[in-house]
């Protein structure tokens, strides 16, 4: 898409981003933000383009006026990415059958358990 080689519905693109409604999308709008730069998993781009998609993402958001909107970044196939390329999804939520429907499958933490990988992480940091 970038390349103009996949034909798409351009939004905003920047030196670093690009953004294009999605043509499978959950609700009118839907939007995907793409780096410029070619990684599978977040982690693996470099900061300034992490710096760049979110404030397109933003200005997606204000442009389709959605009060309630979800903005969705998956990593790997177990956590539901199947294109093998960072992107963001903008996706308006304007009512409780359309837009993104997700489960939260929370759990009570052990605070024991928490305060212990608290720290670790803090080490790392």
């Amino acid at each position: 898409m970038i390349r103009r080689e996949i034909p798409s519905f351009k939004l905003v693109e920047t030196e670093l981003s690009y953004s294009f409604l999605d043509i499978g999308p959950l609700s009118k709008g839907h939007s995907v933000i793409i780096p410029k730069y070619h990684a599978q998993k977040m982690h693996e781009l470099p900061e300034e383009y992490l710096a760049d998609a979110l404030p397109v993402a933003r200005k997606v958001a204000l442009a389709l006026g959605c009060e309630d909107y979800n903005v969705l970044q998956n990593n790997g196939r177990l956590a539901q990415q199947e294109v093998d390329h960072v992107h963001f999804h903008v996706i308006p939520k304007p009512n409780a059958e359309e837009g993104l429907i997700i489960g939260w499958p929370s759990k009570k933490a052990d605070m024991g358990e928490l305060k212990k990988l608290h720290e670790e992480l803090v080490a790392k940091l």
